[in-house]
């Protein structure tokens, strides 16, 4: 019999991989402009939109559902699986890779409006399921704001495949990115995390109070960030930074007050969730820095390709990747044993099982991750005093890319076990 799957557990899987792939391309065009080769000009829009719609999107979708679904044991109808929007989904970010790899804008379009009716279509779900679900902080309103972001960046991006915008490409262009990544992808991660943290640690919110400041201030700075990037004025943007600065500097003190009021913080979760604030933090911190840096003709720092790249993906993979792993290392396991056992007496050790196994080695596979994110920062500091092509500057990125392999390969083999353990009673009795 070939078992089903509840679709946030399929979205998450999927997600991850091609997160996984995004991470491949993407050092490989990082060591290619190290070492004077660099790829041609398709790889940077098939890496961003790998990591972005077909990893980070579809693994928010798969969060949620998740959060507001709880699937039985062999009992999932195909409403529950959505087959067809998985394969829209997963189809369409296949065949919008093929179109920039072939520059054809047409295929990139029909492939994008392919998966954003599909994206629209989980959002539609979550919105009816969210209406049973048990009240959250930080809410429905808070949420919204967050979709609204994903629809506009969406609608940007339909208007740069179709060249609606013509001169004011660079626009939408600006727009579709910060919208997607800032709009929706932090706000949402900022939002769910004031749920996730306390659920996880088994305790409350540390302070409440904070927690609506932060959930207040930060839409409001991501917003005036993104209008000062819109405008070209670096006032506006360091405003705002400010703003972003004192939210997320107040949401990085509830969050670590709420784990230090655990006694259960030892596990991968937390460590991910702990470290990806830390980046977000520091992010934003960097963020203030370069614009204050811009101020001044020329600025006192330059900078170059290697530095922009080192900061997007210090906050990419220190607060994105850090904070999908750890959500992977919950949520798997809850959803293998919900799906694979049907006694709720049963089900509890099969899922403290997996649990061990997403816990294992999380030493090794939280810190080379992080370490190779380090790395690149590293790397692109020593650029303003060695040139690109010197050895230390290339040693750093060796060194660099060898630990995001080895933790991408080791959170792989963690799945993969995972996935493999069955339980020790068949999946389909009766409880």
């Amino acid at each position: 019999m070939v078992r089903r799957y509840d679709s946030s557990i399929v979205l998450l899987l999927a997600g991850f991989g091609w997160l996984t792939l995004a991470s491949f391309i993407g050092l490989g065009a990082l060591i290619g402009l190290i070492l004077g080769t660099p790829m041609p000009p398709w790889v940077r829009p098939a890496h961003v939109h790998a990591a972005l719609v077909g990893g980070v999107l579809q693994m928010v979708l798969g969060s949620f559902l998740a959060m507001v679904s709880s699937p039985t044991a062999g009992r999932l109808s195909s409403h529950q699986t959505h087959p067809l929007t998985l394969l829209a989904m997963n189809g369409g970010t296949a065949a919008m890779l093929v179109g920039f790899w072939l520059r054809h804008s047409p295929v990139v379009g029909t492939a994008g409006f392919l998966v954003a009716g599909a994206s629209l279509w989980i959002v539609r779900v979550l919105w009816t399921q969210s209406k049973h679900a048990p009240s959250a902080n930080p809410g429905r309103p808070y949420y919204t704001v967050s979709f609204l972001a994903l629809l506009g960046s969406l609608v940007c991006a339909g208007a740069l495949s179709l060249s609606g915008f013509d001169r004011f490409n660079g626009y939408a262009r600006l727009a579709h990115i910060h919208l997607g990544v800032l709009g929706f992808v932090v706000l949402i991660i900022v939002g769910a995390m004031h749920d996730l943290l306390p659920r996880i640690l088994h305790v409350p919110l540390a302070s409440p109070g904070l927690s609506r400041v932060v959930l207040g201030g930060m839409p409001l700075g991501v917003a005036g960030l993104i209008g000062g990037f819109l405008n070209s004025s670096v006032p506006i943007e360091l405003a705002t930074g400010g703003l972003l600065l004192v939210t997320g500097g107040l949401y990085a003190l509830n969050q670590v007050r709420t784990w230090l009021a655990s006694p259960h913080r030892n596990h991968a979760t937390s460590d991910h969730f702990l470290i990806g604030t830390f980046f977000l933090l520091l992010t934003i911190i960097l963020g203030v820095l370069v614009g204050i840096n811009s101020l001044s003709t020329p600025p006192v720092m330059p900078i170059g390709t290697l530095h922009v790249v080192a900061y997007t993906h210090m906050t990419f993979i220190g607060f994105i990747v850090n904070t999908a792993m750890g959500f992977l290392c919950h949520q798997i396991p809850v959803l293998l044993a919900a799906s694979r056992v049907s006694s709720n007496k049963k089900r509890a050790p099969y899922q403290q099982r997996l649990t061990t196994i997403m816990d294992r080695w999380r030493a090794v596979q939280i810190g080379s991750l992080n370490l190779g994110a380090m790395g690149l920062a590293v790397a692109a500091a020593l650029t303003w005093n060695v040139p690109l092509s010197s050895t230390s500057v290339r040693v750093v990125m060796w060194i660099s890319a060898g630990l995001l392999l080895a933790s991408f390969a080791l959170f792989l083999v963690k799945l993969a076990t995972a996935w493999g353990t069955t339980p020790d009673e068949p999946a389909h009795t009766s409880s």
